[in-house]
């Protein structure tokens, strides 16, 4: 179990001089886009084969809203099957043996999921239809008769996991979670069930649960990062990864019967997990390699990793793999390209594109890829960071830059597109996302740097991460602000209270300013992982509340100087509307520019493209007027329905 549980922004190397520009990139004539130009790039999520094999079932964005398609095999035009255009709706999966679906839905982004049934007659049944309760589906049993899932209803603290016979539609309790368990995997043949129990926001203990004796047996023998990744088919073995007597997490089994374990899979990375297709034929490996998938494929027959397709500039970011192990999904994606479908006969190599989601009138050449970059903190501690640097930018054309933080804590910035990243470069806007201590995939060391330190040595991270800016040639060192989400948000606004000088501008989009309150009001489901937050974070109940005060923004409002934006959705349930509210009305007070843009319709991430288009213009124009310093136009009007955009520039 790690941070990235508590807070997630949807949908984010030695110093060294940029390379000079090449010829092609010297004379390319750039287009600057609009952010509708970038938000019509399409998001395609999921991809479940259907038992023929004909199709997928998919989520996609392109009506606006997520809602779930069917494409062909073999590509061929998306058909639509929901058509919400209010809540968000995200495909599960088919059904084993028939062409019933399910997927998820919440309320607008208040995390409450509920599963639902769309039967072949377009029949929607709701499975999980307890008010208040929240539901999450944990994977088909291997006999295809029926489903795992996990709820909240019995006890709003703990998820009690079920199995729902699709025949009957019946759910039966199958495990009731009194302790705070979270369930990982269920053997094939139902009588195993692989659970963790978080200790802090690194390490967890892993046990088996046997249904026959009602034991546990834990795995684990010292305190570590722990995390259950599969049973075999025969139900013999269990699969788990662990950064024991590691800097990085590597794979592992434990024989049930003798409690033998052995190494099988180690990299000088973590690996991120692992999972075995449906009959054991292949075992899929995810590899976390300086914020970059790997994706290795290893046929169990032969011990030998596939030879998969060489997309040249694009990396593989995830498979899918079909119930047979005939055919497999991919998508293929970058720093400079979003991620394209593909499905893949594995026999006779066929390769099929059933997506080219990138927007038409978006020329690829304009798009900048990621750099990674290594820079010293102040006190020697190297900090890995991704930078994006404007075609534009030259010694004589010097551009402003952001400084962007990741959600968390704990989270990492990933060499992946990001339509707002790109968006701002575009537009002439340098952006490196830095990897603060506490982000993960670079060592246990290294995440735990910032344990009960928040606020401070990482915020001094990314004061660095500005200074390495300012040296570069191509940046005008005295407009750089600083931008983040979630976690991100609160180390924007820890950024402008606690060293009011260093950013020209701040952009925090739903962060956490009043550390006593969130953890005080985290959603009931977060039981299993309170106190691992409160281990890392501090308890607002004890006098750890002393140091939470203290680097909480919202107390220290008067500081602030430079102008600033907040984004926030109404129905987040992580950081409350509250956080954003009391944070403007309190900067507002030293007659600091202030914008406040506020989504009725939203949870902890923007998932509407109308609302992510406002957000992100939004955000540009902000930018514009007080980094740029440009007199960019800025929307000064309060929408009744949805969006809330206050201007709060003092007058003249």
């Amino acid at each position: 179990m790690n941070k990235l549980i508590f807070l997630v922004f949807l949908g984010l190397l030695v110093s060294c001089k940029t390379d000079k520009p090449s010829k092609e990139e010297s004379t390319l004539n750039l287009k600057a886009y609009t952010i509708k130009q970038f938000m019509d790039n399409e998001a395609v999520g999921g991809g479940s084969f259907s038992p023929d094999k004909s199709k997928l079932l998919v989520s996609s964005n392109r009506s606006g809203i997520y809602n779930m398609y069917t494409v062909p095999s073999t590509g061929g035009a998306f058909t639509p099957i929901t058509v919400s255009d209010s809540s968000s709706i995200f495909a599960i999966s088919y059904f084993p043996n028939d062409e019933r679906m399910l997927y998820r839905a919440d309320g607008n982004g208040d995390e409450i999921y509920h599963l639902y049934l769309r039967d072949t007659d377009g029949t929607v049944t709701e499975l999980t239809p307890d008010e208040g309760a929240r539901a999450s589906f944990y994977g088909w049993f291997h006999d295809g008769k029926s489903f795992a899932f996990g709820s909240n209803k019995r006890d709003k603290r703990y998820m009690d996991v079920y199995e729902m016979n699709i025949e009957t539609l019946t759910p039966k309790l199958i495990y009731q979670n009194n302790e705070g368990y979270d369930f990982n995997a269920v053997s094939s043949d139902k009588n195993l069930l692989a659970l963790s129990k978080t200790i802090n926001t690194n390490d967890s203990d892993i046990f088996i649960y046997n249904k026959t004796d009602r034991s546990y047996t834990k795995i684990n023998e010292n305190q570590s990062s722990n995390a259950i990744e599969d049973f075999s088919l025969d139900s013999k073995t269990l699969y788990y990864t662990t950064d024991d007597g590691s800097e990085f997490s590597y794979l592992m089994t434990y024989d049930i019967a003798s409690g033998k374990k052995e190494k099988v899979l180690e990299k000088s990375w973590d690996i991120r997990g692992i999972y075995f297709t449906h009959n054991e034929k292949y075992m899929v490996s995810f590899i976390n390699e300086d914020g970059k998938n790997v994706i290795e494929i290893k046929d169990m027959a032969s011990g030998e990793n596939l030879k998969l397709p060489d997309f040249e500039n694009g990396s593989i970011t995830s498979v899918g793999f079909s119930r047979d192990e005939s055919r497999m999904r991919m998508y293929v994606g970058g720093s400079n390209s979003p991620s394209n479908l593909f499905t893949y006969h594995l026999a006779n190599k066929e390769l099929h594109k059933l997506t080219d989601v990138l927007n038409k009138d978006i020329d690829p050449k304009h798009l900048v890829s990621a750099k990674v970059i290594r820079y010293k903190s102040f006190d020697g501690v190297e900090i890995p960071a991704i930078y994006y640097l404007p075609h534009q930018a030259s010694v004589k054309s010097k551009v402003p830059a952001l400084v962007l933080v990741h959600g968390g804590p704990g989270g990492q910035s990933r060499q992946n597109f990001s339509s707002l990243t790109q968006y701002l470069v575009n537009h002439g806007y340098a952006v490196l996302a830095v990897n603060n201590r506490g982000s993960s995939g670079y060592g246990k060391t290294f995440f735990q740097m910032d344990d009960l330190n928040h606020g401070e040595k990482d915020l001094q991270d990314c004061v660095e991460g500005k200074n390495w800016l300012a040296q570069q040639p191509e940046i005008d060192a005295t407009k750089i602000g600083i931008m983040g989400g979630s976690y991100g948000g609160y180390m924007t606004m820890a950024a402008l209270t606690f060293t009011p000088e260093e950013f020209a501008v701040g952009v925090n989009i739903y962060g956490v300013t009043n550390w006593l309150r969130t953890l005080k009001s985290i959603p009931p489901w977060w039981e299993s992982f309170k106190d691992a937050l409160y281990k890392e974070l501090g308890n607002p109940h004890t006098t750890d509340s002393i140091r939470l005060h203290k680097i909480s923004p919202l107390f220290h409002t008067d500081k602030v100087t430079k102008p600033l934006i907040v984004l926030q959705g109404a129905k987040d349930p992580r950081v409350l509307q509250v956080e954003s509210d009391e944070i403007v009305e309190g900067v507002r007070k030293n007659g600091v520019p202030v914008e406040y843009v506020l989504f009725e319709d939203e949870g902890h991430g923007f998932l509407k493209k109308e609302n992510q288009i406002e957000a992100y213009s939004s955000i540009l124009k902000f930018l514009d007027r007080y980094l740029k310093k440009e007199n960019a136009p800025l929307d000064g009007e309060t929408s009744t329905k949805k969006i809330e955009v206050e201007e709060t520039e003092p007058k003249a």
